[in-house]
């Protein structure tokens, strides 16, 4: 095993090993990772040398977003996303290693010149606190005239002044959030509040895709304290179902698990370390209103129950809100329901209040009580199946 060290030595043993990365490639960092062979062909070889991850949550980027690449290291994840969006889209990098950051910008103007465009940027910031610029906090500090304790608060107040005046990431401007076998590197003190940011960023209808380190039991204190197991994206493991429940407590819905390694990456006193990919998405937030929608779930399974507790029966026509209604068109839902519109829709001006209770909706309800139409297809001279075919 090796040396203990404090927790205050996480981040710092962090810093210095993935800053001596960034000039030797260390395959102990490494989770082989199947990637685009046609999108790393325009990547240099270096950065691909001393690139270091456990997932490609790049198919999950479309054509046209902005996307956010947290801990983004080199930058090939980056430079992956900038060919995927296209020259229509963003890619932005951030990452707090300067040697990391060093080696990404290194390749910017070469990559522009590769691809016909210039889409990509990279800054440097914790990725639990999306907010700060560090390297303009650090311009600043050094105009600050204080020393001893009045330069330190005088650095708080700053800080807070940079967040809110120059944020690093501004709330609700990025499509979609990835990144690679990083987030377990930060600590467990800060877990909350990355996970608050990565929602804050993410635009309405906005999604998450991250590879990361999960174990199959909870890493206990003394691993968790071995700062090379930490710094190697061992100990710092969420266990599978709590990493899953970090996206919830943000605020996240429709959370899955997209991919799963099945033989563990490492195995450490008998706890099972590996690969998962999670995607999760944002925008469930918003009033519940009823304009009598309906939705039917198709099946498999006899019932289905989402992140807010709402039940769904197989074939049952279930009542649901506005908001739930629209949300349950969209993905990663949109395969799995029937959306029932009502005969005369509601103006959403006139809609009242309305709670999602799972119950049944008539189908009076969506028709409306006076409905007696009578619509006899031979009656009108037609067949059923005729050749235009009806059946």
């Amino acid at each position: 095993m090796s040396e203990q060290l404090p927790v205050l030595s996480r981040e710092s043993s962090v810093r210095e090993r993935y800053g001596a990365a960034s000039q030797r490639p260390e395959a102990a960092l490494c989770c082989p990772v199947e990637y685009s062979r046609d999108l790393l062909e325009k990547i240099p070889q270096e950065i691909i040398e001393k690139d270091y991850g456990c997932g490609d949550p790049s198919p999950y980027v479309r054509p046209g977003d902005t996307v956010l690449d947290l801990g983004s290291g080199g930058g090939k994840l980056c430079y992956i996303a900038s060919q995927v969006v296209g020259p229509q889209g963003r890619v932005i990098g951030v990452d707090c290693n300067s040697q990391m950051l060093s080696l990404a910008r290194k390749y910017q103007a070469e990559m522009a010149q590769r691809l016909g465009y210039a889409n990509t940027e990279f800054r440097c910031g914790m990725i639990q606190d999306l907010q700060l610029d560090l390297e303009l906090l650090a311009e600043r500090t050094a105009e600050l005239e204080t020393t001893g304790v009045d330069r330190w608060l005088q650095q708080r107040d700053l800080e807070q002044a940079l967040r809110d005046e120059s944020p690093l990431i501004a709330s609700d401007s990025v499509d979609c959030v990835v990144s690679n076998c990083v987030l377990n590197l930060v600590r467990p003190e800060d877990r909350r509040q990355l996970f608050r940011e990565i929602f804050r960023v993410l635009k309405r209808g906005g999604r998450a895709a991250i590879s990361d380190i999960v174990s199959d039991e909870p890493v206990p204190a003394h691993l968790q304290g071995d700062g090379h197991l930490w710094s190697g994206c061992i100990s710092g493991a969420w266990q599978e179902a709590e990493f899953l429940a970090e996206f919830e407590r943000a605020g996240f819905h429709g959370m899955q698990i997209a991919k799963y390694q099945s033989d563990p990456w490492q195995v450490v006193e008998g706890i099972e370390f590996r690969s998962v990919t999670v995607v999760a998405w944002k925008g469930k937030e918003g009033p519940c209103l009823e304009r009598n929608q309906a939705v039917i779930y198709r099946g498999p399974f006899s019932a289905v129950e989402d992140d807010d507790g709402h039940r769904f029966a197989r074939g049952q026509r279930t009542a649901v809100c506005d908001k739930l209604f629209n949300l349950l068109q969209q993905a990663p839902y949109a395969e799995q329901f029937l959306a029932v519109s009502p005969l005369s829709e509601v103006p959403l001006e006139l809609a009242r209040p309305y709670t999602c209770n799972g119950r049944i909706r008539s189908p009076r309800e969506t028709k409306g009580q006076g409905y007696d139409l009578t619509s006899l297809i031979a009656e009108s001279g037609g067949e059923c199946c005729s050749t235009e075919g009806c059946c």
